[in-house]
């Protein structure tokens, strides 16, 4: 039976008389130069080793060839990258640009390579709260959650006056029988229901949950964790949280009222609630039908449950008639109709409409950093992927923030970051004195490259 071989070269047409011929032997070739501004970026917040600090690590030392620090740079970088399967990195551990970035060109025994393939790193996901006979490393979960506070805290020079926070609960698809699956009849498939919350572009939590339970399930206690530790560094801030109405839950309102902390939530709309602005909706309507558009009107009034609430409080309707059908819609807020000037109309339309951003912040965190990959099989494995994927999205909005604030791509997705800047062709040459990596001199972005080191080497001092 013959057997197939890889040629050693590869033939084209000819061009303008010339042969055309590849081969595999250009030597350490990378596709991935531009990670080294990820590399000054971490070098900045110092993210990869705060983050190891999070592992207790209880191996033997001299025997140990893979440092905590190597393998979480080479996992969230890796992730940065796009390579978000561990399998991946039976490949990755010779790349000599993540060799740089971890801080290891070389490995101590012949038989290894620079970086950890994908067995090790399993066992540094499958980590358990403390270290075992066969699992020497355990992750602290809530030191890794006070990581990401830190680092947003961090993030500031100063304290801000004001800041809000954004909740929302999304679906984790689940293709196989992962510890804590359940059937969500909203989403119609198994899933987990991550609860996210950002501050802006900041990401603050990354909670997984299974879907058996309400969408504000855990919120007060995340919060109460989040605004303490925020509180704690800046005493004076005043918070704001914003959320649909999966979270306008009493438990949480009253929380909120009890320490000083603002809110402005989604409100499911009921016969009640729309009766409150039927002549709303009657003037919506008559515009509507005047101009041939759509129309709305605001009221606002305040409202209590029959049962659910404690207390009567602050209602906005929005009042509107489109595509020859009504449409309101209604918000709940502990803002005070003196704090917003522009009144009800402002409250609605740029502070509570304003959350939608969020959302497009979750989809960079799962389609560009595969925060959705949870195919282990348990929940604590699982959430140690989840915020591996988180740390990979902090560290590549440092990248932004720092290093391409007055450039095109201040304001790109993470995805179009990685795309235009990190993917960067490069020969990379190591000798005794120096590690030279040579980057293709067509690259389009090469400008841009410049002004984000030259901003990340300011900002390490």
């Amino acid at each position: 039976m013959p057997t197939e071989c890889i040629p050693e070269q590869f033939e084209f047409p000819r061009l303008e008389g010339r042969a055309v011929v590849a081969a595999f032997d250009g030597g350490r070739i990378t596709t991935d130069a531009g990670a080294l501004l990820l590399g000054a970026a971490d070098r900045v917040i110092g993210l990869t080793r705060r983050f190891a600090a999070c592992f207790k690590d209880a191996r033997h030392a001299p025997f140990v060839e893979h440092s905590v620090q190597t393998l979480v740079t080479q996992r969230v970088v890796g992730i940065a990258l796009g390579y978000e399967d561990l399998i991946d990195h039976d490949e990755l551990r010779h790349d000599p640009v993540l060799a740089v970035l971890a801080g290891k060109l070389s490995a101590g025994r012949s038989d290894c390579a620079p970086l950890a393939g994908k067995s090790t790193l399993n066992r540094l996901e499958r980590s358990r709260s403390e270290p075992s006979r066969y699992a020497r490393i355990a992750a602290d979960p809530e030191a890794i959650e006070a990581l990401l506070v830190d680092l947003f805290l961090d993030a500031h020079a100063t304290a801000p006056e004001q800041i809000t926070l954004d909740l929302d609960a999304t679906d984790d698809p689940l293709h196989g029988h992962q510890e804590g699956r359940f059937f969500h009849g909203y989403y119609d498939s198994y899933c987990y229901l991550p609860l996210y919350i950002f501050c802006g572009r900041h990401l603050l939590a990354a909670k997984l949950r299974p879907a058996n339970i309400d969408a504000a399930a855990g919120a007060r206690e995340e919060i109460a964790r989040l605004v303490g530790q925020i509180r704690g560094r800046w005493p004076q801030v005043r918070i704001l949280l914003r959320a649909d109405s999966g979270f306008c839950r009493d438990e949480l309102m009253t929380w909120a009222e009890e320490n000083r902390v603002d809110y402005v939530f989604g409100l499911a709309r009921n016969a009640r609630l729309v009766e409150e602005i039927t002549a709303e909706l009657q003037t919506a309507r008559a515009i509507s039908e005047a101009s041939g558009k759509p129309a709305r009107r605001f009221k606002d009034f305040r409202w209590r449950t029959r049962k659910s609430w404690s207390c009567e409080r602050r209602v906005i309707g929005k009042a509107e008639w489109t595509q020859n059908e009504a449409n309101p819609r209604f918000v709940v807020t502990s803002l005070a109709p003196a704090e917003v000037e522009d009144g009800a109309k402002y409250l609605y339309e740029r502070i509570y409409c304003a959350r939608g951003e969020m959302e497009n912040r979750i989809k960079e965190c799962q389609l560009d950093l595969f925060a959705d990959r949870t195919s282990s099989a348990t929940m604590r494995a699982n959430q140690l992927r989840l915020w591996f994927s988180s740390l990979a999205y902090v560290l590549m909005c440092a990248l932004r923030r720092i290093g391409l604030a007055e450039t095109e791509f201040a304001t790109a997705t993470c995805g179009t970051i990685r795309l235009k800047l990190l993917k960067i062709g490069a020969l990379v040459r190591i000798s005794v004195r120096r590690v030279s990596i040579a980057m293709a001199s067509a690259c389009p972005w090469r400008g841009v490259f410049a002004h984000a080191h030259t901003a990340l080497q300011r900002a390490a001092g």
